[in-house]
């Protein structure tokens, strides 16, 4: 208990001297107004680029949630043989265009 008391003691002398600057801060100082412009500024700045990216970020993963609820409702058996036999045929076709569009 003692060895509690003394360390609050020497630390009151501490505090009461923080006190003290802070009560000497001038608070119609132009210059510490400016200051305190550019800080607030810099934070709001800080936070609306913050903001920004979180909803960038919802809005893309809202974007992959869609995507997957799609992808599920298709339902595509992709071991069926005329689903291969369409692809292939589709292949085919593009390959064929393909050449002979690079021939002129």
């Amino acid at each position: 208990m003692k060895s509690r008391k003394e360390v609050k003691e020497h630390q009151q002398p501490a505090a009461q001297e923080a006190d003290e600057e802070i009560a000497a801060i001038d608070l119609t100082d132009p210059e510490l107004a400016d200051a305190a412009l550019k800080i607030q500024a810099g934070f709001r700045g800080a936070k609306a680029r913050k903001d920004k990216i979180k909803k960038e970020a919802d809005e893309l993963n809202q974007k992959l949630c869609n995507l997957n609820t799609e992808a599920e409702e298709l339902d595509i058996d992709l071991a069926d043989p005329e689903l291969n036999k369409a692809a292939t045929k589709i292949q085919a076709t593009f390959r064929g265009h393909k050449q002979r569009a690079g021939d002129h």
